[in-house]
């Protein structure tokens, strides 16, 4: 089965956010697979497992992307494709960006994390399947592969639900579907020697632009009240009126 999984590059999620000159500074801090695409990876290796075929990762960022693609390589992907794009494209500019190099892959089965750690849009794949004219389950916890057909667990408020959709489909993976592994010293090794083609991004507007960022003002400490119900009682009412000011 040929299958590609889309990977993005973030900050560690121990990361101290900081602003330098009205943007986030990358100063110092380390750069990682983005969790959820990390679980996405690992289901693509064990399907390749049970199935054959072969895992193609695929990121579009800065040169330091290809980090995060050597890293899931080292954990036995297969090849790798990293698209030359602006780090501050928006997410429909990003969908497009990489509909146009899955699209030139053929995968049966695209694979991504539902979402990423550093903005949390959750966009992007349900735009690249809007874009492709692909089926798209998002949040899932359980894949089955039958054939052409792929049954999925997804999460959903307070339960889960099965759908079955028509390969080639686009799934976003949850946290919980697998334990994705640590790379080997032989998988390190066998990654540097592994491909990674580079391509050039198509020059995409974006449709949405960051105006500002600021870092926002730390939680005022919680107040303590003490002794018996009855003055306890006459102190939370008069704070909750004239400072809480709750109407």
């Amino acid at each position: 089965m040929n299958i590609a999984v889309c990977v993005k590059q973030t900050f560690d999620t121990e990361a101290k956010i900081a602003l330098k000159d009205g943007k986030v500074s990358a100063d110092g801090v380390n750069l990682i697979i983005n969790p959820y695409d990390e679980v996405a990876v690992e289901e693509g290796l064990q399907i390749k497992e049970k199935l054959g075929g072969e895992v193609t990762v695929v990121s579009a960022g800065s040169e330091k992307a290809q980090d995060a693609i050597r890293q899931a390589l080292a954990m036995g992907a297969d090849k790798g494709v990293l698209i030359d794009a602006p780090t501050d494209a928006d997410e429909y500019a990003r969908a497009v960006i990489l509909a146009e190099a899955l699209k030139k892959l053929n995968a049966e089965l695209i694979l991504c994390g539902h979402v990423a750690a550093d903005d949390g849009s959750s966009q992007v794949p349900t735009r690249v399947a809007e874009i492709l004219g692909l089926p798209h389950v998002n949040v899932v916890r359980k894949i089955e592969l039958n054939g052409n057909t792929a049954t999925c667990t997804r999460e959903t408020d307070g339960g889960s639900e099965v759908i079955q959709v028509t390969l080639p489909a686009i799934i976003t993976c949850q946290v919980g579907l697998n334990e994705p592994r640590y790379p080997s010293m032989k998988g390190i090794m066998q990654a540097k020697k592994k491909p990674v083609d580079k391509v050039a991004a198509t020059a995409i507007a974006n449709k949405a632009n960051v105006v500002t960022y600021f870092i926002p003002p730390p939680k005022a400490a919680g107040k303590r009240v003490e002794g018996d119900a009855k003055d306890t009682a006459a102190a939370l009412a008069n704070w909750l009126k004239n400072e809480a000011k709750v109407i």
